[in-house]
């Protein structure tokens, strides 16, 4: 017995993605965390379980909107809200399935429905929702080091520094310390920015439940918003469109807000490979 898998990525964020459309499997944390280990699985961020909305008791109710759901899991198994990576990705499998075609559709997930075009050149754009910005001081350490940081919450949370290196994030295994703790009760994950140029600034991301990654939609978006913000721009205010590059290290997004709150996310997704995953193998990993 076989599971059929494929593995992809979206600026090198990499997942494997289980089509599922009658919800039959039973996805365990610990099945998930081996698939994504990268030395004894597949080796992922984390895995898009591809799930049709009516057959999910979590998106049932938003069935009549998105025929699928991206019930997505960060590598070490835990459930998270939302992946703007992972939303491209999804998208662009249901493509390659035959699920979907150029143009626009829509994705229910834990953040909402998210609402996706695929362009003709290759890029996806995906409407993240508007952004969240809690009040109250937050402050990020590593090391004997602590920043200021912007709250930003993208239906998931974010804590968003501006420093003077990338290398001043340490090696971000793990999780930041944060203050206070209660600011981010679930855990939190956490952005350190640099300036490259006229709205064009670098990343890099530790992310909850699955380490430093190479790259993250939602933390793009964050990181946008609250750049916009330090430079006294908000598009609610001024009626203009704020938009945004962002260098992660496995390559490039951008960013729009647009006036009406919404943020805009483009950029590429990639499927690398099919395959199938050993129902064998699975079952004795997670004994």
């Amino acid at each position: 017995m076989s599971i059929p898998f494929l593995k992809g990525h979206g600026t090198e964020n990499d997942f494997v993605i289980v089509p599922d459309p009658d919800n039959a499997l039973d996805l365990t944390p610990a099945a998930v965390a081996a698939l994504c280990d990268r030395r004894a699985g597949i080796g992922a961020d984390g895995v898009l379980h591809v799930v049709r909305s009516a057959a999910h008791p979590e998106a049932e109710g938003m069935a009549a909107d998105a025929e699928w759901f991206m019930d997505y899991r960060n590598g070490d198994g835990s459930i998270a809200e939302m992946c703007g990576n992972g939303v491209r990705v999804f998208a662009r499998y249901l493509q390659h399935a035959g699920h979907a075609t150029e143009g626009d559709l829509a994705v229910a997930t834990r953040g909402g429905v998210k609402t996706v075009h695929i362009a003709k050149d290759g890029d996806i754009t995906v409407g993240m929702g508007s952004a969240r910005l809690p009040e109250g001081d937050v402050t990020v350490r590593v090391g004997d080091r602590t920043w200021p940081a912007r709250n930003v919450n993208m239906g998931n949370p974010h804590a968003v520094a501006f420093v003077e290196d990338l290398a001043d994030a340490g090696d971000l295994y793990s999780p930041p310390p944060f203050s206070p703790p209660s600011a981010y009760p679930e855990g939190v994950n956490v952005e350190f920015v640099v300036d490259r140029g006229p709205r064009h600034v670098a990343m890099r991301v530790h992310e909850r439940g699955s380490g430093e990654t190479r790259s993250c939609g939602t933390g793009a978006c964050a990181v946008a918003v609250a750049t916009a913000r330090r430079d006294g721009a908000d598009p609610a205010v001024t009626g203009a469109p704020a938009t945004y590059t962002v260098d992660v290290p496995g390559g490039r997004l951008v960013i729009t807000e647009r006036p009406d709150g919404e943020i805009e996310m483009t950029g590429p997704a990639v499927i690398v490979a099919t395959g199938e995953i050993s129902t064998e193998w699975l079952e004795n990993t997670v004994r």
